[in-house]
């Protein structure tokens, strides 16, 4: 009898609660997902209604209670899923593994801090699995291609990004020098602000400059930041266009739960596990 290998699935209990879990295509799995939604919502609900000063007048203790229960069925549930792929590190170092994770720690934190709980919104980004449910999966296949773009477009970002920064510092001590604290610029971080808010065009207009050669070089700054702000929409718009030629599915990757993989990828991209397979049969089971 041969062992299986180490990037085999596993079989038995942990082969169908992985079906369960993470595919959706199964009554069983859907039913765990729609159930699993509308907990999402309930427990993002009463976040929100707790913060309603008179809901939480008459209704904080029954609040309370529900955040902890939904917090139970969530940990619950965030264990059963480590335990359902080979590698959990994997899984939990994920984006759904991460956010998992991040949907249970506010309860715990608000024990420490007062007022953590409110952190718990952050469950809503868990809905994002509503599209294997509603058979929207191709969806989930334009996100990763968003997601591809957007890596790919880091490099060149994080290079945007610094050179927009030096020119703020650039104007920011200029215009302390030419306004200075008589108008408003007392410091060069103060004036850094001031430039970062008026090249991005939003202009609150809480610092103006009084001074002819300041508008001056205002003026330059507005111009400038109509420019600067198309450039990484460009930058993106290039690797999205790249990305878009490549095709991915959303299997469920029973290793690590990873999805997102290319039509003809044996094994996932992410942890090495096996993808073409089929959970045993439970006919004859002994064990």
């Amino acid at each position: 009898m041969n062992r299986p290998s180490e990037q085999s699935p596993a079989g038995g209990f942990r082969a169908r609660l992985h079906t369960v879990i993470f595919e959706a295509d199964t009554p069983a799995g859907k039913a765990f997902d729609v159930a699993l939604l509308w907990a999402i919502v309930f427990s993002v609900a009463a976040v929100m209604l707790e913060s309603v000063s008179q809901v939480r007048l008459h209704h904080s203790h029954a609040l309370h209670v529900a955040e902890w229960v939904f917090t139970v069925l969530f940990a619950l549930e965030y264990v059963l899923r480590l335990i359902a792929v080979r590698r959990p590190l994997h899984y939990a170092r994920s984006f759904f593994g991460i956010v998992d994770l991040m949907a249970l720690l506010p309860s715990f934190l608000s024990v420490v801090f007062p007022g953590a709980q409110t952190l718990l919104v952050v469950r809503v980004l868990r809905l994002l699995r509503v599209f294997r449910i509603l058979k929207l999966g191709h969806l989930l296949g334009q996100a990763e291609v968003l997601m591809t773009a957007l890596r790919a477009s880091r490099p060149k970002i994080i290079v945007f990004l610094g050179t927009v920064l030096s020119i703020d510092v650039i104007m920011g001590a200029l215009m302390y020098m030419v306004e200075g604290e008589a108008n408003g610029f007392d410091s060069i971080p103060r004036s850094m602000y001031w430039a970062i808010v008026t090249m991005t065009t939003v202009g609150f207009g809480d610092i103006t400059p009084k001074t002819v050669t300041g508008q001056f070089l205002a003026s330059i700054l507005m111009v400038m930041g109509y420019g600067i702000i198309a450039v990484p929409t460009g930058i993106v718009s290039v690797e999205l266009a790249a990305a878009t030629r490549q095709h991915v599915d959303t299997q469920a990757c029973p290793g690590c739960g990873a999805q997102g993989h290319d039509p003809d990828a044996r094994f996932c991209k992410r942890c090495g596990t096996a993808l073409d397979w089929t959970p045993p049969s439970t006919d004859g089971e002994t064990g």
